[in-house]
């Protein structure tokens, strides 16, 4: 059985990721390794990430790291449900480095539309902490939308319409107003 990662475990497997590389990289942490790292939630059930460029050291460890620090680990970004969003790499925040590894946060915008298209209940209250937070703005959520939209037919499990409504429901408050009091 694996146990919920804290912030303390995360920064365990952050620093034993960083010493199996032997080359540059960087590892994009996204979902509950964010949610855990910004202190909206204490724990995460697993720590999805993408790797670039994808190392096979980095791989092999990956299941030592598992077994050793009990907990899981995916490998999954935006990027594998919904088209890449326009300068993503540059949205995407620091976290920390370890060894030759750079480790981020991928793009919050992207992270925030992914977690709407899939709408389950944790996911929606992430996305509500991110606006709180001011991770993302609803106008500029609006624009990466938009410019994703008409690749949406590259990925026939997402319905462009349902999508589109889901995600003005995620932004529309009380009385119109986005969380954050920014309008929506």
């Amino acid at each position: 059985m694996r146990r919920d990662v804290d912030a303390v475990r995360l920064g365990t497997f952050l620093k034993a990721l960083g010493e199996s590389a032997k080359g540059e990289t960087t590892v994009y942490l996204t979902g509950g390794a964010t949610a855990v790292l910004h202190g909206w939630r204490q724990t995460t059930v697993d720590v999805d990430l993408k790797l670039e460029p994808e190392r096979d050291e980095v791989f092999r460890a990956l299941p030592g790291l598992k077994e050793r620090l009990e907990m899981n680990v995916e490998l999954a970004a935006p990027d594998g449900f919904l088209p890449e969003l326009p300068g993503w790499r540059e949205r995407s925040h620091f976290v920390t480095r370890e060894g030759l590894v750079t480790f981020r946060h991928y793009d919050f915008y992207a992270q925030v539309l992914a977690k709407v298209e899939r709408g389950h209940a944790r996911d929606l209250a992430d996305v509500k902490a991110m606006l709180e937070r001011g991770l993302v703005e609803p106008t500029r959520l609006r624009e990466m939308f938009a410019a994703i939209e008409p690749m949406l037919y590259r990925f026939p499990a997402v319905d462009p319409p349902t999508f589109r409504a889901a995600l003005e429901t995620a932004l529309a408050g009380p009385n119109g107003v986005a969380p954050g009091g920014l309008r929506s």
